[in-house]
């Protein structure tokens, strides 16, 4: 058994300590540094507006106005409950969400399913199919509001087959369904990449077990396909519904929310009133009511399609 000197025992008690080494410091730093810009600008465009909102919707703040805002309570939402327009624009967006997140999702699974088989000149479709999304909202608005016209392209085609088409945009009617074509064809291209992406992931061994077995189409994209894309699935489910409720541009350029309230959303709304009405209380209401209703829906989607085998 060995024993410890005296001596020995000094020089330890005596023996400096380490030091933090400088390049952690400075590797610190230069985090901070580069995440700053980052952290200004979430701060300023999206923390900061997220509290104005809740501070005024309980104020009857405008846009420019001399007198400064006055905390009213809860009038703004007593006004925005009893607001027809309110219920009408709700019940647009509400229907514009139902029917483009099972119709957009399913068409984009359709394309992306095409464009994943190994064939010459499946880049060139998936470039066509993609090409929608990467132009301007804005620019694809006006193109089918062209197309859309009585006499534009869309008519035209119809009257060809002895159909006379009516006035698309015009129509309480039709106006609404309109958009719904539009928007599912432009965001379509997106979604059909996120479910290529998910197909991709797919192990090649298990569509061949199936082979084995026996299956067909119908059984291989039941059993395998569908059950491999649980996680793909749940993303384009919340997005697409997330970004339906934000219905905006189009029918800020299509038909300012028109004939008859037929297309207005709660978006345009809340812009029209903050801005064009200028009474920033109320247009805060109406946002801090939508924010609610998509934050409820969100989270149920997200209930319903958790893995429920995870505990």
């Amino acid at each position: 058994m060995t024993t410890i000197t005296a001596a020995e025992r000094v020089s330890v008690a005596t023996a400096p300590k380490s030091t933090p080494i400088k390049g952690s410091r400075s590797s610190t730093t230069t985090a901070l540094l580069m995440l700053a810009p980052a952290a200004v600008l979430l701060v300023t465009f999206l923390l900061v507006p997220i509290g104005l909102t809740f501070g005024l919707a309980f104020t009857d703040a405008r846009l420019v106005s001399p007198r400064p805002a006055q905390f009213i309570g809860a009038d703004n939402f007593v006004r925005l409950f009893e607001d027809e327009t309110f219920w009408k624009s709700l019940r647009n967006t509400i229907i514009f969400a139902a029917v483009i997140v099972p119709v957009q999702s399913a068409c984009a699974l359709g394309l992306a399913l095409l464009v994943n088989a190994k064939m010459r000149g499946v880049n060139f479709f998936r470039t066509v199919y993609f090409l929608p999304v990467v132009t301007s909202m804005v620019v694809v608005s006006m193109l089918w509001l062209f197309m859309y016209q009585k006499n534009g392209l869309i008519n035209q085609v119809l009257l060809k087959f002895g159909i006379e088409g009516p006035d698309w945009l015009g129509d309480p009617k039709t106006a609404l369904l309109a958009i719904i074509l539009m928007s599912a064809w432009q965001a379509m291209g997106f979604h059909m990449v996120i479910w290529l992406s998910g197909l991709q992931t797919i192990p090649g061994e298990l569509y061949e077990a199936a082979e084995l077995d026996g299956a067909g189409r119908w059984e291989k994209f039941r059993y395998v396909t569908w059950p491999g894309l649980r996680a793909t699935r749940t993303f384009i489910l919340i997005t697409i519904t997330i970004s339906a409720f934000a219905l905006f541009t189009q029918v800020n350029i299509m038909t300012q929310g028109g004939p008859l309230d037929s297309t207005s959303t709660v978006v345009l709304m809340a812009v029209r009133t903050g801005f064009q009405q200028q009474q920033t209380g109320y247009a805060s209401a109406i946002s801090l009511a939508f924010f609610v209703l998509v934050l409820a829906v969100t989270l149920v989607q997200r209930f319903l399609t958790r893995d429920k085998d995870v505990r």
